[in-house]
């Protein structure tokens, strides 16, 4: 009952990231398409991609009318753009070879655009164990806190988890550390910044240079 959904708590942080008045984005991993609705409400158009049949259906029926619901995979098939002004995904990176989506997703971004994405650590207790620590007391108090809320508001919200959440794929074990992650990003990203977050997940946000 404590249970919320970490991956709707940093879609704030990640909007953060959204230049101005952009005019064309892509999600990369949408999902059931949450937070490409979020994205909708502050771009002219979005492209939302996913591999998964599944949730692409779940994700069109929210029938936004200036979001693409794309079905394809990012490393094999062709993007359905270009010059995007932001590039963001949400818990799809570590399901994928850093070294190669990331050469895909910078040549797909318009000269000043952004990469914005969030995505699972594995667990590496030598150098992040105070941060797991803050993580299994934040979850619990936080969840309280939400489940409270949504009682007294009769409903969702507060980061609850959607039905189909347990549907979307799941790697238990991702295969890069948060330090591992930023080794292979700057490979590939010059310049590129990856920071661990609270909630087990990592941040990685690159700029692609103008010109």
């Amino acid at each position: 009952m404590l249970d919320w959904d970490h991956n709707a708590y940093y879609h704030r942080l990640l909007l953060g990231h959204l230049p101005p008045d952009p005019s064309r984005v892509l999600d990369v991993g949408c999902g059931t398409g949450g937070f490409a609705a979020e994205l909708a409400a502050r771009a002219a158009h979005v492209d939302a991609l996913d591999r998964s049949p599944e949730m692409i259906e779940q994700a069109a029926k929210r029938d936004l009318g200036n979001v693409s619901w794309v079905l394809g995979d990012v490393l094999t098939d062709p993007l359905p753009g270009r010059d995007y002004d932001g590039i963001f995904s949400i818990c799809a990176l570590h399901h994928m070879p850093l070294r190669e989506v990331l050469p895909i997703l910078s040549a797909a971004l318009r000269p000043g655009g952004v990469l914005a994405a969030i995505a699972l650590p594995r667990l590496d207790l030598f150098r992040e164990s105070h941060v797991e620590l803050a993580a299994a007391a934040g979850h619990r108090a936080l969840g309280a806190a939400y489940l409270t809320r949504r009682r007294l508001n009769g409903g969702g919200g507060f980061f609850a988890k959607e039905p189909a959440h347990d549907a979307m794929p799941m790697v238990l074990n991702p295969p890069l550390t948060t330090r591992e992650v930023a080794r292979e990003a700057a490979v590939v990203l010059p310049g590129v910044r990856v920071r661990r977050l609270v909630f087990w997940r990592y941040l990685l946000t690159w700029e692609k240079p103008a010109g």
